[in-house]
């Protein structure tokens, strides 16, 4: 009887709605567990790699992840086992925050959601029932999982290279990468049902970590705080740390490609910490 509720999908629809109705009503509460750069490599608070799962911007975010969480993750708790399903959910939500992470490293970051684990089950999940359908929303029309898997990969992508929008497509493309390599250590047969698939899936994500390598999202602080997915706060004065962190990001950016490939931005912040250190260096030596 409660193995066709698939209990735990469910259990974790429960935990993850009722934290994020606590993060809606307690900006504190949010504050203390959303995925932040700063705290996990300053602070050293790893647990936000998890805890950013059960958190939500709005209702619309919480209920999109929810119910494509109970449409997919059912069918591989109950076809595959409750340990099954919980490695595959939580390494996706720890791949979809590490991605992030590394992304972001040089960026006042901050997000929630539990769009990494959710996208591991969905790659999971087409692996695991092959030849099924998925209806890519709004559009009513379903489409071979196969080529949504294509269209997924190669849109996150190209939506995470341009930046435009306030969806965390690095956290889609951790967690739907990990969750399929999850997938495949535990059921290896996968690979020989759908094998170019794997491939083409596993190349793609091979090419998207050396393009990440080759060139680094160095855009300014602001571009990496999207109202929709961090609690809105006062603009704040630029801290040690932060302008640290920023000319890291140019120092490297330069030691890759040279000053010509700096914006306006970044040269204008790097004269300015040039000219300072010159007067402190000449008032040091007055």
């Amino acid at each position: 009887m409660h193995e066709s509720w698939a209990t735990c999908t469910v259990a974790i629809i429960a935990l993850t709605s009722i934290c994020s109705l606590l993060g809606f009503r307690d900006p504190n509460f949010r504050d203390k567990h959303l995925f932040s750069v700063r705290e996990i490599l300053a602070e050293k608070q790893y647990h936000r790699l998890f805890t950013s799962a059960l958190l939500h911007a709005d209702w619309n975010h919480l209920l999109l992840n929810m119910v494509t969480l109970y449409l997919f993750g059912r069918h591989i708790e109950l076809g595959f086992g409750v340990w099954q399903f919980w490695l595959i959910y939580l390494a996706a939500v720890l791949g979809g925050s590490l991605l992030a992470l590394w992304i972001h490293r040089n960026h006042d970051y901050s997000a929630y959601g539990a769009s990494g684990g959710v996208c591991g089950l969905l790659f999971s999940y087409i692996f695991l029932f092959p030849g099924g359908s998925i209806v890519l929303f709004p559009f009513p029309i379903p489409i071979p999982s196969w080529l949504y898997a294509i269209l997924f990969f190669v849109g996150s992508f190209l939506a995470l290279k341009r930046q435009v929008d306030n969806i965390g497509h690095d956290a889609h493309l951790g967690g739907a990468i990990i969750g399929l390599w999850t997938t495949a250590a535990l059921e290896p047969e996968i690979v020989h049902r759908q094998p170019k698939l794997f491939l083409a899936i596993s190349a793609l994500s091979l090419l998207l970590f050396v393009y990440l390598v080759k060139n680094p999202l160095f855009l300014p602080l602001s571009s990496f705080l999207p109202a929709a997915r961090r609690p809105k706060v006062k603009p704040e004065k630029p801290t040690p740390r932060d302008t640290t962190l920023e000319l890291d990001a140019i120092l490297e950016k330069i030691s890759r490609s040279g000053m010509d490939s700096l914006s306006r931005e970044e040269k204008a912040l790097l004269n300015s910490a040039s000219e300072k250190y010159r007067r402190r260096s000449d008032s040091d030596g007055g």
